[in-house]
């Protein structure tokens, strides 16, 4: 078999991958549950290639994320669920329907008008789907995956309950509940309640995405600025331990200090 631009070729090698007769052992121990992961690990990587505006990198990481919903389909085809067909026949299906602004008769005044009108057309499937399930009492939190990043999540969240009005008037209003938030963790760890420190911590984490979120940022996308940030210091700080011939664990805290104040010194010059 040879490589191919037609993702039918894809299809193909999964399927061989997944024979009985002569595929791949390994592929063929996977479920759903077993692989989920790479999913999930197959977008982050995407997600840095981008950051890196790496595009050679970014070619082989959509491939390897477009290769996951290939699996996935081929492991439901084998359990009787459905297959790609289906797959690609509900994503253009929805694409169509939730843009009849360009798919229909509607006519969207600008970016944000359509994005109204994609809104409101996804409460209408919210309540149908909990309609399906018997869920007589839908909710507008429903369908926020729990699998999100924490922060990512508390982003979500918050954004849904705010299009019903329950949202801070401004961010001032959300800087002192981040205030109060760190305030209770004190008092909590004066309590020495290691249960209650946990909940704090949480509350407070969970007021700052929804401070990032009412100052229009993504709280994921700062929280990795910042990882990357406080990586490219520390390898500062190792750099200047190696200059100086001293291991960062015999160097001392002012010494280490010291250096990582060199670094923020020149980042802010």
């Amino acid at each position: 078999m040879q490589p191919s631009r037609d993702i039918s070729r894809l299809i193909e090698i999964m399927a061989a991958l997944r024979n009985p007769d002569g595929g791949c052992p390994w592929d063929l121990e996977q479920d759903f549950r077993s692989i989920r992961h790479y999913t999930i690990e197959e977008a982050y990587e995407v997600a840095d290639a981008i950051e890196r505006e790496d595009f050679v990198d970014l070619r082989e990481e959509l491939g390897d994320l477009l290769l996951q919903p290939i699996y996935h389909a081929q492991m439901a085809k084998e359990a009787g669920h459905f297959d790609i067909g289906d797959v690609v026949y509900a994503i253009t299906e929805k694409l169509i329907r939730r843009h009849p602004h360009v798919f229909g008769d509607v006519i969207a005044d600008g970016a944000d008008d359509a994005q109204d009108r994609w809104e409101a057309i996804k409460v209408g499937e919210r309540a149908q789907k909990a309609a399906r399930k018997g869920d007589t009492e839908p909710s507008v939190l429903d369908d926020v995956p729990q699998v999100l990043p924490a922060l990512a999540r508390a982003e979500k969240l918050t954004k849904r309950a705010a299009k019903v009005g329950f949202d801070w008037p401004d961010l001032p209003a959300v800087r002192a509940k981040v205030a109060e938030e760190l305030a209770e963790v004190a008092d909590a760890e004066l309590s020495g309640d290691a249960a209650a420190i946990h909940e704090e911590v949480g509350d407070l984490l969970f007021a700052v995405a929804n401070l990032a979120r009412k100052a229009g940022i993504d709280p994921e996308a700062a929280l990795r600025d910042a990882n990357s940030k406080f990586t490219r210091r520390f390898h500062h700080v190792e750099a200047r331990c190696r200059e100086d011939a001293i291991a960062p664990e015999a160097a001392g805290l002012e010494r280490l200090d010291g250096y990582w104040n060199e670094i923020r010194a020149r980042d802010k010059s």
